[in-house]
């Protein structure tokens, strides 16, 4: 009988259980339903006063000011709650609003399960591990194919959610502001000028009168920035150009400590954009921004926080500015480039997705290679990391989602091959080679131990415990891992452990035997202890070490202090200090731009130009567009490729018309022209095209455009390193436009682009042939400076030095050991070699030849094959006309009647 009432009560218990949860439910739907009514009727209340604030603001901030003063003393009794509590709520609207995943946001493969329920034990999942997991990521990739083609809505119900929201959001803070709350009025216009998502509408003209207004009245380095930033480029015809009001804006701006303002106003000294050009002010400025961002740097975990990850020229994905080949970006060096293979991949048809399943898939096989590479990957966030080690961070062009515990879950399980259990007292452990008899993999042991000890020294993904982070370290230095080496050297250095003292001999040893495996971090760290002793040579050398090692912050830093106070020494001549200044202002830019935690508009740019929407687009072009105008010369190039009017077909995007504009180009030809002030050889290149075709530049005589296009062309040569603007020089000078025709200069350009750039070979060649050929008619109508095919080339008069020198050697070779013999003399190259002329002629006759050859056994064949179809025919027809006597046996003299022959 005790079953039935088990039974009963558990029966009683599952009805009670389903009762509150319909209960709970219930009444969280009452809860919205009154929400929305409040927030409706809270709507239909604000809209007079709102007309008044707006009629406020438009009248001009002292006028703004002078009434929220008022406003905020006559309801001082009772507002300030309400104004507290309509912002708070609008805020905690605000962030269910974007609180939901974009659509960029990586799959469900990144991110691991932690639950250890006995179902999923069982049951495969997207994480799972083994032959059953693999084949079950492979199912749901394939199901998600199929299925992409189905329309992606939005559900009825979620969008009637939404926009009461995001209406509700503006009156708030509208009501907010209206109070006499300062910070919803910031919150505003920021909003204003941002949309956090699709549907909130932009408006630049209340967001420029917003941060007018919140400017007059606190003061606010952020909007006076922001306010400089219409001035500076009249965005969206709020308010004409102004450099002088820019400027102003600016400099209010970086002295309230604004750090994008200080950037902006150190490009425009040492730029000279609307002032004159004033290096020690530039470095000035930029020092006071590279301090904020190294402030930031040092206030993170042992060894700095982690850096931002790189930006990417949108450029780069296509190749370059003029595709793979013919762009400096993807030739020589530059094709190994983290931004150029991601190009080429992303135009193969592969996903981070699909290599990431496929580093899965080999890593659970037990292919530890590949569990140390995904480990990797998850650790540092990026497919690619940058060179210099560990602390130089990564790629942005293959970002993922950073996820520790993955990064963990490898790294451990390569590390536990070697060493299975902890010590029970780590402090009392030494660490102790491996027999190399058992066959284990100690160099990726070795390096999971150094990343596990990163982990846990920085407290990624752990507590934070420098015990347990000097055994890992301990671990891999008897490998003589680098970054173990590193890692004990900062703890050692900084007396992490508990109860012991620093030893900076100890921090030495290993630091040093970190630097001398070329860790670039390693050599920053050498640079400061001597930095912190005042010996300035060594550390300048190791810096210089550590920048050439890929060392991506801290050592621009110190090296830009070393020249930045040279600069402002009496003791130093003029010239070195003019040198030194220059070599300060790049280095604090440098650092400037990388250390963007606060405010990442290149990060955030990208991510909105990644949704492919207008809206998101057109949020994208404004925020490299506050970039460029802080001197990001990345922000300059994308934002010049998207407006690039150089093209057939321009790209559809709100900012960018169907037609060529000439204020669209202007824009495009400012940004190529700063980018190409930054050492951007392409963008330069590029400058030379828009003066060539007439884009964005003043109405003038075309001989004064082609003589500045020349002149463009001939700087980007200058640097040997873009095979195009050899060319088009080449070209230029053959048909004397923009310079004087001369056909050997002609023919110097284009041998130099042959020279430069190996991929440039056929289109110099035929270039040379036509050369060659208008050459001759040339001379042959009497003109001339035509090239000389006949004779040989012109031999040019030796350098006497050089000629001694090598008499010399010649002499001392032949006295040590003998006259040459006949041998040397037959081997020795023949000063007199023919012309390049006779070679690029008889390679062209040789082409033409085997084009003849091919095209008289192509005429041969065909004219075979059609008479053996025409004597088919006429068989067919013979045996179609023959009497039906013969039945089934062929006609005389078909082939087919051999095939009845009897064999004896």
């Amino acid at each position: 009988m005790a079953f039935p009432n088990r039974k009963t009560c558990a029966r009683k218990a599952s009805w009670l259980a389903f009762g509150l949860v319909a209960l709970a439910a219930v009444n969280s739907y009452a809860q919205e339903l009154t929400t929305e009514v409040a927030s409706q009727s809270s709507t239909l209340l604000l809209i007079p006063a709102l007309r008044n604030l707006f009629n406020d603001i438009s009248q001009g901030p002292e006028v703004a000011q002078h009434t929220q003063l008022q406003g905020g003393t006559a309801a001082s009794d009772n507002a300030p709650s309400v104004t507290f509590r309509a912002y708070k709520q609008a805020l905690y609207t605000l962030s269910t609003l974007t609180a939901h995943p974009p659509a960029y946001t990586y799959d469900a493969t990144a991110h691991a399960s932690n639950s250890k329920s006995l179902l999923n034990s069982f049951i495969p999942t997207l994480q799972g591990r083994g032959p059953i997991g693999s084949i079950y990521r492979i199912l749901y990739k394939i199901q998600q194919k199929l299925g992409s083609h189905k329309e992606q809505t939005t559900p009825k119900r979620q969008t009637e959610d939404v926009h009461p929201k995001a209406i509700k959001v503006v009156d708030l803070l509208q009501h907010s502001a209206e109070l006499g709350n300062m910070d919803a009025l910031f919150t505003y216009a920021k909003i204003s000028l941002f949309p956090p998502t699709p549907h909130f509408i932009a408006d630049p003209h209340i967001a420029f009168k917003s941060f007018s207004a919140h400017a007059a009245t606190t003061g606010n380095a952020t909007s006076q920035s922001y306010l400089a930033f219409f001035y500076a480029t009249g965005y969206h015809g709020v308010v004409q150009v102004n450099p002088s009001m820019a400027q102003l804006y600016y400099t209010f701006a970086a002295n309230g400590g604004d750090k994008g303002a200080q950037m902006a106003l150190g490009y425009r000294y040492w730029s000279g954009i609307g002032t004159l050009e004033d290096c020690k002010r530039a470095v000035d400025w930029y020092e006071h921004a590279a301090e904020h961002s190294m402030a930031k740097f040092l206030s993170g975990p042992p060894g700095g926080r982690t850096l931002p990850q790189t930006h990417t020229r949108l450029s780069d994905l296509d190749g370059g500015i003029y595709g793979y080949g013919a762009s400096v970006a993807s030739t020589g060096m530059n094709v190994n480039r983290a931004a150029i293979k991601a190009g080429a991949s992303r135009a193969s048809g592969e996903t981070w997705e699909d290599i990431l399943d496929y580093y899965l898939f080999n890593a659970d096989r037990g292919e530890t290679d590949f569990a140390l590479r995904l480990g990797k990957i998850y650790y540092q966030g990026s497919i690619y990391a940058s060179p210099g080690g560990i602390g130089s961070g990564s790629e942005g062009v293959g970002a993922i989602p950073r996820d520790f515990a993955r990064a963990k879950h490898y790294f451990e399980q390569i590390a536990r091959q070697v060493w299975p259990r902890d010590p029970s007292n780590p402090l009392q452990h030494k660490a102790a080679a491996v027999p190399r008899d058992e066959n284990l993999p100690v160099g990726h042991a070795a390096a999971s131990a150094a990343y596990l000890g990163r982990m846990y020294l920085r407290g990624e993904g752990v507590k934070a415990d420098p015990i347990i982070a000097k055994l890992w370290f301990e671990r891999g230095e008897v490998y003589r891992d680098r970054e173990c080496h590193n890692g004990l050297g900062i703890i050692w250095r900084d007396g992490l452990i508990p109860g012991l003292k620093p030893n900076l001999k100890k921090a030495m040893y290993h630091f040093m035997a970190a630097a001398n495996q070329d860790l670039a971090e390693a050599q920053v760290n050498i640079a400061k202890i001597h930095l912190a002793q005042g010996d300035i040579g060594p550390a300048t050398t190791y810096l210089e070490a550590a920048v050439r090692l890929g060392s991506p912050f801290e050592a621009y830093y110190y090296l830009g202090q070393i020249h930045a106070s040279q600069t402002t020494n009496p003791m130093v001549p003029s010239n070195i200090a003019s040198s030194s200044c220059a070599m300060g202002v790049s280095f604090y830019k440098i650092i400037a731009e990388r250390g963007s935690w606060d405010d990442d508009f290149l990060r955030e740019a990208e991510v909105a130009w990644a949704r492919g929407t207008d809206e998101s687009k057109e949020i994208a072009i404004l925020k490299w567009w506050l970039a460029a105008e802080r001197g990001s010369e990345i922000a300059q190039n994308n934002l010049g490729y998207i407006l690039d009017q150089d093209k057939s077909i321009l790209r559809l995007t709100r900012f960018s018309p169907m037609t060529p504009s000439n204020d669209t180009a202007l824009l495009a030809l400012t940004q190529w022209t700063r980018a190409a002030a930054q050492r951007n050889i392409d963008a330069l290149v590029k400058v030379g095209d828009y003066y060539y075709h007439g884009l964005g530049v003043p109405d003038e005589k075309e001989s004064f455009r082609y003589e500045k296009a020349a002149k463009y062309y001939q700087s980007a040569a200058d640097t040997q390193m873009s095979a195009l603007a050899m060319w088009n020089l080449g070209w230029m000078y053959e048909n004397g436009v923009g310079v004087p025709q001369d056909f050997h200069l002609a023919k110097r350009h284009y041998d130099l682009a042959a020279q430069t750039n190996s991929e440039a070979y056929l289109p110099v060649f035929f270039s040379l042939a036509k050369l060659y050929v208008r050459s001759i008619w040339h001379t042959i109508l009497g003109g001339k400076g035509g090239l000389n095919i006949c004779q040989s080339r012109v031999e040019e008069e030796d350098d006497p030095i050089q000629w001694a020198r090598d008499r010399r050697h010649a002499e001392a070779r032949e006295a040590e050991y003998g006259g040459e013999d006949y041998l040397d003399a037959g081997l020795r190259p023949d000063e007199d070699d023919d012309d390049e002329y006779s070679e690029t002629m008889l390679l062209v006759m040789l082409c033409v030849t085997v084009s003849v050859l091919i095209y008289v056994r192509t005429r041969i064949v065909r004219r075979m094959r059609h008479d053996q179809q025409q004597r088919q025919q006429q068989q067919e027809e013979a045996v179609a006309e023959a009497p039906a006597g013969n039945g089934m046996f062929p006609a005389p003299g078909d082939p087919a009647r051999d095939e009845w022959a009897m064999l004896r």
